[in-house]
């Protein structure tokens, strides 16, 4: 059987062929995360719909349920809370997912809590000094593995520093301070940002929290949160896939329902509007603080583009998928400000080169710096692509394989990480083309 994906025994194969009709993507998984973790910080339940089910926000929950979190989840409805947490009695495996270990240990930190913090090899190999070095400055005594996973944090016996300077432009970071601040139940002021993303600023105030915020910096008061039960928009993340998919294949024409169009994470869509690509977004409201719209995208044709630091770094987990577009796109685009991409799952920079590569595109890559020749796109001379076990490079292939499919990929379990039906959902977009 083949589908727009099928999967035999962990390939999964994704055919050519335009996207049509509607589709709604999973909940946004930086914002599910968070709001377990504000969950968490009250003692009464805190309802959550549209939450990712993916296997990273399955580890966060997890992880907190290790502390003395209650979360229950029915499909992708939750509630969570927590009388009173404790030391974890085993060790927080935190899987393939940063965000849980970054954010949780900002949890333990301003909870007072011991834990032991641990991932798969991928996770092993990024970095986590960054975050391990300003939770020390707020009093955590925290200890890593040559600045690596596993991580060992025991309580935070008198808080110290309270007004930050970030020296990691990271969401992540930047989070795990305001998340120590939240459960130590103290004030804390944290600058030098450069425009990170804000769904933990967004999140507190739309549950009552007392916080100021812009793109430098955050001050957090210490006050009680509201019970405002919280809805998550769709995952600009997954809808970039759909959104490529549409722009690049003609014939497409799709609308991506209840998208999260935060600015911090829309930089995609200034990359490919500068590309040429023909995309609406309409509808604009906001849920919980966070805009929602609407995209609407058309095949238009695309031309190659200089895309620079600012953009990149608002683009950065769509980096994979948009060098899909430019591959077919005409001329050439540089993309730069990328070396913040080689941490990722896998180092993606080079995962995304290699991926063009074997369709026969000329792209080169510098250390932190893509440039892609586009139009010269030709069926694989393999028929199966490394995913290099990495969720994004994995969905990448799909509008990859939209003009010159089909192409498997080596690992769909990969998938799960984010999207779990990601397979699914293409060819339910590719069928209502075929009955257009």
């Amino acid at each position: 059987m083949s589908i727009a994906g099928s999967a035999v025994e962990g390939m999964v194969t994704f055919s050519p062929g335009p996207l049509r009709g509607e589709v709604r993507v999973p909940g946004d998984k930086s914002i599910s995360h968070r709001a377990l973790i504000v969950g968490t910080a009250r003692s009464e339940p805190l309802r959550l719909e549209n939450v990712n089910t993916g296997a990273d926000v399955l580890a966060t929950a997890d992880a907190l349920r290790s502390l003395g979190a209650v979360i229950d989840v029915t499909g992708t409805s939750a509630s969570v809370h927590s009388t009173k947490l404790h030391d974890a009695a085993e060790t927080l495996e935190c899987r393939n997912s940063g965000s849980t270990a970054r954010m949780v240990l900002g949890v333990c930190a301003g909870a007072n809590l011991c834990a032991r913090f641990d991932g798969d090899q991928s996770l092993r190999s990024r970095p986590m000094e960054p975050v391990a070095a300003q939770l020390r400055a707020f009093g955590a005594l925290v200890e890593t593995q040559n600045g690596c996973l596993p991580i060992e944090i025991a309580g935070t016996p008198q808080i110290q520093t309270r007004d930050f300077i970030l020296l990691s432009q990271s969401a992540q970071v930047k989070s795990a301070l305001i998340f120590a601040a939240l459960f130590a139940k103290t004030a804390i002021s944290i600058t030098n940002d450069a425009g990170s993303r804000d769904h933990t600023e967004r999140i507190l105030e739309a549950c009552g929290a007392k916080i100021r915020y812009d793109r430098h910096g955050v001050v957090f008061e210490p006050s009680e949160l509201t019970l405002t039960p919280l809805q998550i928009p769709g995952d600009f993340s997954a809808a970039a896939f759909f959104i490529v998919g549409a722009a690049i294949c003609p014939g497409s024409a799709i609308t991506i329902r209840d998208v999260g169009v935060n600015p911090t994470r829309t930089g995609l869509l200034d990359a490919l509007d500068a590309m040429g690509a023909s995309i609406s977004v309409f509808n604009q409201r906001e849920w919980n603080n966070e805009p929602v719209a609407d995209i609407e995208v058309k095949a238009a044709p695309l031309r190659g583009t200089e895309i620079g630091a600012e953009v990149a770094a608002r683009a950065l987990d769509e980096i994979p998928v948009l060098a899909v577009a430019a591959a077919y796109a005409e001329g050439v685009t540089r993309i730069s400000a990328l070396r913040r991409l080689r941490e990722k799952e896998s180092d993606r920079l080079a995962a995304s080169v290699q991926t063009l590569q074997s369709v026969g595109v000329a792209a080169e890559q510098s250390p932190d710096e893509i440039v892609i020749t586009g139009d010269s796109v030709r069926p694989a001379d393999i028929q199966t692509i490394e995913t290099h076990g990495d969720h994004r490079i994995a969905m990448a292939i799909a509008p990859l394989a939209s003009l010159i499919g089909p192409l498997s990929i080596d690992d769909g379990d990969v998938l799960d990480v984010s999207f779990p039906n990601f397979p699914a959902a293409w060819k339910a977009a590719q069928s209502e083309s075929s009955l257009a």
